[in-house]
């Protein structure tokens, strides 16, 4: 699958969160979005992840940024996801891989030695007319957060 380039239209989604409710990146015209892709709710480095978007979500949230996580994950998973870690970030469902497949954040990767096909750890800053003004793939997940934040003007 092809990266995007910064400077690049974002690809346009509209996914269930994790209560049902459809959510686009057109809902956010005007105003900058941090979109991330991760593999899998409740897994140690996803979970670290999340933890850590959602601790800097008023630092987003003062630059006027939304944070939106997605995943494979249904509502279901998403919402105990959420509960169990006091999570705010919104979280969105993408099982059939579309949007991870518009921004290149699935395919081919290797693991410990192993090739699999799946979610690529990627997170891109999409700016506030929409095009791609950052993006990163096979990111590390600890401290990836403050990362973005930093590129988006609120270095800490």
């Amino acid at each position: 699958m092809p990266k995007l380039e910064e400077g690049a239209v974002a690809p346009a989604f509209t996914l269930p969160d994790e209560d049902g409710a459809a959510v686009s990146l057109g809902d956010f015209a005007g105003r900058p979005v941090v979109v991330y892709f991760y593999p899998a709710d409740d897994t140690p480095g996803c979970t670290k992840e999340a933890c850590q978007f959602n601790g800097l979500r008023d630092d987003f949230s003062g630059l006027g940024a939304e944070v939106l996580g997605i995943s494979p994950d249904g509502p279901e998973s998403h919402r105990r996801f959420r509960k169990r870690y006091g999570l705010e970030v919104r979280l969105l469902c993408d099982p059939a891989h579309e949007a991870m497949e518009a921004y290149g954040a699935w395919g081919e990767k290797t693991l410990y030695g192993k090739k699999s096909v799946g979610v690529i750890r990627s997170s891109f800053i999409v700016d506030a007319a929409g095009t791609i003004a950052r993006a990163w793939y096979n990111v590390r997940a600890d401290g990836h957060a403050a990362k973005v934040l930093e590129a988006l003007g609120g270095a800490r």
